[in-house]
């Protein structure tokens, strides 16, 4: 979108003393020619931007002039009113918050940006939570997103498959993945992962704590959701497959995962089959990912992956009889 790369300039210029063309170029992921008409665009549009020729040159803002936007990026000023009042920002009691920041954003966007974020608002709706589920429902959400915010040390009462337990927390984010909220929390000296829908109690305590200086709630969370995606990939399965099997299998597999592992089988054979070696979970788990290919894959090895899938093959072409 040309008006959010426009903005997103004027917040880069707003940010720098100074910037040649090939440096705000090289920011904003544009050639040098868009650039200059980017920044003529802004010169014509009343932006008082000054261009200084030679080596030591540029361009800059005038000294003093600053936006209205009060340091909103281009995609926030857009994506705010994409997103509208989401139902999670409810959940987390942010409503109010966000229909006010809405408002006073409105007011402040030039008037060819405002309504290209209403343009987008219109044709863009999020909606979190996967088709066909119960709903997640986490009754403390909103208390431990206080929690979070005030940095207070909080005591929950934490469901369990054995039982519940007690633990007195350091409340350092919330996510929400696939409609469902997790606390990441500091406890006992590690960090730790809870499902708020499992939290029975919650209840503040007087104590705030000091975040850690070099945690990143959304590094740390791509770490452990990859970490744990690693743990349930214990086994090694190698199958055979078509031409249409190695179509289907990034549907039916993790994609990035059966990319990397076609990328690096053999060439297929005369029969246009290739081997394949990939990491799955165990057992019946495995078998019911790949039988989704349907005749196009042939599993090999481990036995036991192999037996689950021929039998469960077995029984679906009985029922079809």
């Amino acid at each position: 979108m040309r008006a959010e790369r426009l903005v997103a300039l004027l917040f880069t210029l707003q940010s720098r003393r100074s910037a040649t063309v090939p440096e705000l170029a090289e920011a904003l992921g544009v050639s040098e020619r868009t650039m200059h008409r980017d920044i003529a665009t802004l010169q014509a549009s009343g932006v008082p931007l000054w261009t200084e020729p030679g080596r030591y040159g540029g361009v800059r803002l005038v000294e003093g002039w600053r936006t209205r936007l009060d340091g909103l990026t281009s995609r926030e000023a857009v994506a705010i009113f994409a997103m509208g009042v989401p139902r999670a920002l409810a959940e987390l009691g942010l409503g109010t918050a966000v229909s006010a920041a809405h408002a006073k954003v409105s007011a402040t966007l030039p008037a060819p940006l405002r309504e290209q974020a209403q343009h987008v608002a219109q044709r863009f709706h999020l909606d979190a939570p996967g088709w066909f589920r119960e709903e997640d429902e986490a009754e403390h959400l909103a208390d431990v997103a206080r929690s979070v915010w005030e940095q207070r040390r909080t005591k929950i009462t934490y469901r369990r498959g054995d039982g519940t337990v007690e633990r007195v927390l350091d409340p350092l984010g919330l996510v929400l993945k696939a409609g469902v909220w997790y606390l990441v929390a500091r406890a006992d000296d590690s960090l730790r992962t809870y499902r708020v829908s499992r939290i029975a109690g919650s209840e503040p305590l007087e104590q705030t704590f000091e975040r850690p200086p070099d945690f990143d709630l959304a590094s740390w969370w791509q770490r452990s959701s990859a970490q744990f995606e690693r743990s349930l990939r214990r086994q090694r399965v190698r199958v055979r497959l078509s031409e249409g099997g190695r179509r289907g299998l990034p549907r039916f597999v993790d994609a990035d995962l059966a990319i990397a592992a076609l990328e690096a089988a053999e060439p297929p054979d005369a029969d246009g089959w290739t081997e394949v070696e990939l990491d799955l979970e165990e057992g019946h788990i495995a078998a019911g990912q790949l039988l989704g290919l349907g005749a196009g894959v042939e599993v090999l090895e481990p036995p036991a992956v192999r037996a689950a899938f021929a039998d469960a093959a077995q029984r679906m072409a009985d029922r079809h009889r």
